[in-house]
């Protein structure tokens, strides 16, 4: 069974389609990177597959299920944007995961907050950016979550940090777990990834493996998804 599955999936705002009959299927314990130019569709489909939103047609399937109740169970979701309020400190937000998730492991997460001197006493609004994109991701990677959905979760913040975060996602990875990274900053992310889907203008131009590409077409993800996405400007 796939991990997630979608059948001729749509989704439009008002007159503009944000997914155009996408057809696709995740398979279990992969790490997949969902790539694509900004305005693509990826965060839309993240949030589909999260529950935060509903199709106009077709459907969306998290481990066979319509997302939902039972879903939100098994679904680790790090949005675009932190959602924590400023004066949250990192021991109320360590709290809001216990109390809402049954998988939430907070001994994993203190450990790494501790490795990166980030104390429970410290307030959301005297952080970083790139502190606060480490704190929201340590709490989403320590659930013992069937499928993580992370949207842009290295946009915006500098090499170091997306080194971390990285780092965070191999070390935190169940290998019987489905991770699934929506981003456009390919180069970076590329190294982690065992599957790529290209979406460009809410349709799926190609699903295949990392090694396919690097094997078949010789060349690096971001250089392929460069090549594929320069004859798709046409379409």
């Amino acid at each position: 069974m796939s991990q997630l599955e979608c059948v001729d999936l749509v989704k439009a705002y008002g007159g503009k389609i944000a997914l155009d009959h996408v057809n696709l299927q995740v398979p279990k314990g992969k790490i997949v990177g969902l790539l694509g130019p900004n305005g693509s569709g990826k965060t839309t489909l993240i949030k589909l597959a999260n529950g935060l939103l509903t199709p106009n047609s077709g459907q969306i399937l998290v481990d066979g299920k319509k997302p939902g109740k039972d879903t939100k169970a098994i679904v680790s979701y790090l949005p675009e944007r932190t959602y924590f309020a400023d004066w949250m400190s990192v021991e109320q937000t360590l709290r809001y995961f216990s109390d809402f998730y049954e998988d939430f492991d907070r001994t994993r997460a203190e450990q790494m907050l501790h490795q990166l001197g980030i104390e429970n006493k410290m307030k959301i609004r005297q952080m970083s950016k790139g502190t606060r994109e480490k704190l929201q991701l340590i709490l989403v990677m320590s659930r013992d979550a069937q499928l993580f959905l992370l949207d842009e979760p290295i946009g915006g913040v500098d090499p170091a940090t997306r080194d971390y975060i990285l780092h965070t996602i191999l070390a935190n990875y169940n290998p019987n777990a489905t991770i699934i990274i929506s981003t456009h900053l390919i180069a970076d992310v590329e190294q982690i990834l065992d599957e790529v889907v290209f979406i460009h203008n809410g349709k799926i131009i190609e699903h295949t493996s990392v090694d396919r590409i690097r094997e078949e077409k010789g060349m690096s993800v971001d250089a392929y998804f460069r090549e594929v996405f320069k004859c798709s400007e046409n379409w």
